[in-house]
């Protein structure tokens, strides 16, 4: 059954019927990410797609109020239009779960905490969310947050919701903070360096004075690449200091200019290079220990078809042959050593149903998790069973 709510009363209304049947519900806007999680059974879908328009835009003030179910594409023309942007770069799964690109809705991406290269300097999604408006699973109207970025004391909701999948409330409305596009953009590539040596290149950069907005690794291209933005003549300035300060590195060096270097950031956020046939994993680690992981994965057997470094390599996208367990015992044994955590993105439903697709938490970690899906929804009617099996 599709829900079809036309306003955050609708919304409300939807969600206490729901608690009166004990009937549990799937949020979606235009269901991009339907298959990000857990496989559950989607029997009662509550649609946010209805809910759309941008509500407030302050061009000065760097503020944008629009509703969940605004299309992304839509923001994104807005911002365009005022040389702004998202500044945490939203990835489009469509290249990994499949469907048209840029079906995204602004709802979907917070709920998801979807973020690109350039979190490594600007945050994640949940870093830009000023504020927002939802219903939780007891069917109340919450606000929280303003249209400002200021201390305050007191309980952060943004950074509750943002990445919780729809489980704690059904988003309605947002605000974020949105910044200025750069003038121009620049990646310097590092060739032929080999893997270990290319990703102790980035962590370098990382921690220079050059202002490296984005640092990936592709092991196809046998690639470091290492993304500079800003005025043109700051860049140009800090392309030359930066290639001078790894050139102990060795390898060969060229430059992706303003053009080819948004086409080569566009593919890696949304992890086109692993996209094919097989299971995808997303692995989170210190950028120190990227390159251990994969060698160790190798060294367990894992048939790893495909794999990209970003963040300096302190994220690891994986394709993998599909397995019955989607190879998680392999990966989520070396992750745990390393003290990182492993997500399955893609796999069949039957095998996302089986296997824990987010990374199992330390018990009193899951006791707080536990806690905190109670207090904004009791009986369990927001997504059941899309994070964990017993919630």
């Amino acid at each position: 059954m599709l829900l079809t709510p036309r306003d955050e009363a609708d919304v409300a209304e939807a969600i206490r019927a729901a608690l009166a049947r004990d009937a549990p519900l799937s949020i979606e806007g235009h269901g991009s990410k339907a298959r990000l999680g857990r496989a559950t059974q989607r029997e009662r879908v509550l649609s946010l797609a209805a809910l759309t328009g941008v509500t407030l835009y302050e061009p000065q003030e760097l503020v944008l109020t629009a509703r969940a179910g605004t299309p992304l594409r839509e923001i994104v023309a807005l911002l365009d239009a005022q040389n702004q942007q998202l500044a945490f770069e939203p990835m489009d799964h469509a290249a990994l779960l499949g469907g048209a690109r840029d079906e995204a809705t602004i709802g979907g991406v917070i709920a998801t905490n979807a973020s690109g290269p350039r979190r490594i300097k600007a945050g994640a999604a949940r870093d830009h969310l000023l504020g927002f408006r939802s219903v939780t699973g007891r069917g109340d109207v919450v606000k929280s947050g303003g249209r400002v970025m200021k201390n305050v004391t007191g309980y952060d909701l943004s950074k509750l919701v943002a990445g919780s999948y729809g489980t704690l409330a059904a988003l309605t409305e947002l605000t974020l903070k949105v910044l200025p596009k750069a003038e121009t953009e620049e990646t310097l590539l590092l060739s032929g360096l080999g893997a270990e040596k290319g990703l102790a290149a980035l962590r370098k950069a990382s921690g220079s004075p050059y202002e490296v907005s984005s640092l990936a690794y592709d092991p196809q291209a046998d690639a470091a690449a290492l993304r500079l933005e800003g005025p043109r003549i700051s860049v140009t300035t800090r392309r030359d200091d930066l290639t001078r300060f790894l050139a102990d590195f060795g390898g060969a060096t060229s430059v992706l200019a303003a053009e080819e270097s948004r086409a080569f950031w566009l593919r890696l956020r949304d992890a086109e290079p692993i996209a094919g046939e097989g299971v995808i994993w997303r692995v989170s680690l210190a950028p120190t220990d990227g390159f251990a992981f994969v060698e160790r994965l190798r060294g367990a057997g894992a048939p790893i078809v495909a794999h990209v470094y970003d963040w300096a390599g302190g994220l690891v996208w994986l394709r993998l042959e599909t397995a019955a367990d989607a190879h998680a015992t392999a990966i989520r044994a070396i992750v745990d050593a390393l003290e990182g955590h492993a997500t399955l993105i893609r796999a069949d439903a039957d095998i996302r149903a089986r296997v824990d697709v987010f990374h199992p938490q330390p018990a009193a970690l899951a006791a707080l998790t536990r806690r905190v899906k109670e207090a904004f929804d009791p009986r369990f009617i927001l997504e059941r069973g899309r994070l964990r099996a017993e919630f």
